[in-house]
């Protein structure tokens, strides 16, 4: 599904929430319907421990997907790390990449989110230059790989991780295959709290489109729950329903109706994603009626 298809925010879980399961649901091929069936048109596969599925389940996926207007994306493992440069973790990172890729390429996912890993030992500049030096990497050992595939690089909410929205958007200016994946989850836990109203949210928006243009900024794809957090930045993933924590949808979904965006929103709460990413599209289109 391309972009010039999209006319209004789309909204979706990462991964299976707990009522998919509780009402005897197994297979995450059956979510694409059960989805739909909420209005719901998104949806990111999460294969943060792994890509452990077939060839022949990630098509089953994408037939099921595309059947009910699913527009999907793929969280590829948590420990690849961009820092690390020694060969050996590069090589394994590399291939953790292909494997996303292929995963993706199968059930037609158009974004893989990845993560640049810790700061580790080294000054965040040198951590930040690794980065840079892995992605060149696997962007030219990938050329051929899943063209149509782009790779996703996420804000983190840890402040020991490489992923401001500043290094997330210098990263990404080195191909158009990149794009960013802002967590306003984890940009809100790293800062100790930064969303409350609008401007705080289109400032994001406006950084992203000065310097990677409009196009990465109207559809940017995006992580949203609230997220608990103390000082060294994100602790744990919260819902909707948390009123201590945040941040706050509101402000985000008058912005997204007012300047005409059209981001792909990702509800990452704690086992409420798909009712929580409901709660969000409701909001969203009352403002847009």
């Amino acid at each position: 599904m391309s972009h010039e298809t999209q006319t209004a925010a789309c909204f979706g879980p990462a991964g299976n929430s707990q009522r998919f399961y509780d009402e005897g649901r197994k297979h995450t091929y059956e979510a694409m319907a059960w989805l739909a069936g909420m209005g719901l048109d998104a949806y990111e596969y999460s294969a943060g421990n792994g890509i452990a599925g077939s060839r022949e389940t990630f098509i089953k996926i994408g037939e099921e997907a595309r059947k009910h207007h699913i527009r999907l994306s793929l969280h590829a493992p948590y420990y690849i790390s961009l820092t690390n440069n020694a060969p050996e973790s590069l090589q394994k990172t590399l291939g953790y990449v292909q494997k996303s890729l292929e995963a993706a390429d199968a059930m037609g996912a158009d974004i893989i989110v990845i993560h640049c890993g810790s700061v580790m030992k080294l000054d965040r500049n040198d951590a930040l230059r690794n980065n840079f030096n892995a992605l060149y990497t696997i962007l030219r050992e990938t050329e051929q790989l899943a063209p149509d595939v782009a790779l996703g690089i996420e804000t983190m909410g840890k402040r020991n991780q490489l992923g401001t929205l500043e290094e997330v958007i210098a990263l990404c200016s080195i191909a158009p295959r990149l794009r960013p994946v802002v967590d306003f989850g984890h940009l809100n836990a790293r800062e100790g709290g930064r969303f409350f109203q609008k401007d705080d949210y289109r400032r994001v928006f406006d950084a992203i489109g000065d310097k990677l243009g409009t196009e990465r900024a109207k559809y940017l794809h995006c992580h949203f729950s609230k997220i608990e957090y103390t000082a060294a930045g994100e602790k744990c993933h919260l819902t909707l329903a948390d009123t201590q924590y945040g941040p706050s949808f509101e402000p985000l979904g008058d912005l997204l109706a007012e300047d005409g965006l059209f981001p792909r929103i990702i509800c990452e709460s704690s086992g409420t994603m798909a009712d929580d990413a409901l709660q969000m599209k409701t909001y969203y289109h009352g403002v847009l009626s």
